[in-house]
């Protein structure tokens, strides 16, 4: 029974060992380009957020997103000496009867802009739900975590965004 065992045991250890042909060479790094971003989808669209619409509004991608890529929306928040500056949302502002806060979700066919908060959204200036301007980055999955996405100029370099299409 032992000398059994130990063929068994020897003939196991054998077939643990052995090696087939060596497979073909494999892509080094994402996408085959050593270690290079994968391109990002991006656009740029203006919206009234009111009473009308619920104050929210959806819209499609018009291109492929797959299931684990990462859409990011940064606001037009001000403009400094003819300077745009963009903020990563959600983003709030505070009054004194409550929070506006201006919100995303997302799926894999469409993003939905949306106002969300605790003050009366029918009490504000149009300057908070007119002509707001939004850039949508739709970042594939590989690439997530390589920058800081709240500095949208930083972003743009990394995925070599030059325009948004405007929508």
């Amino acid at each position: 029974m032992k000398r059994i065992l130990s063929v068994i045991s020897v003939f196991a250890i054998f077939l643990m060992s052995c090696e087939g042909p060596q497979g073909p060479q494999g892509l080094d790094g994402f996408n085959g380009q050593n270690g290079a971003i994968i391109a990002s989808s991006a656009f740029e669209i203006v919206l009234d957020l009111n009473q009308t619409n619920n104050y929210e509004y959806i819209e499609a991608y018009g291109f492929d997103v797959f299931p684990t890529d990462v859409t990011l929306v940064y606001i037009l928040w001000e403009t400094l000496n003819g300077q745009d500056i963009w903020r990563l949302m959600p983003q709030t502002v505070q009054f004194d009867d409550g929070d506006l806060i201006y919100n995303y979700d997302f799926t894999q066919t469409d993003v939905r802009f949306f106002l969300d908060g605790t003050t009366d959204f029918s009490l504000l200036d149009n300057s908070y739900t007119q002509n707001q301007v939004f850039r949508v980055v739709v970042v594939p999955a590989d690439n997530v975590g390589k920058t800081t996405n709240t500095n949208l100029e930083a972003v743009m370099a990394l995925y070599d965004i030059k325009t948004f299409t405007k929508r």
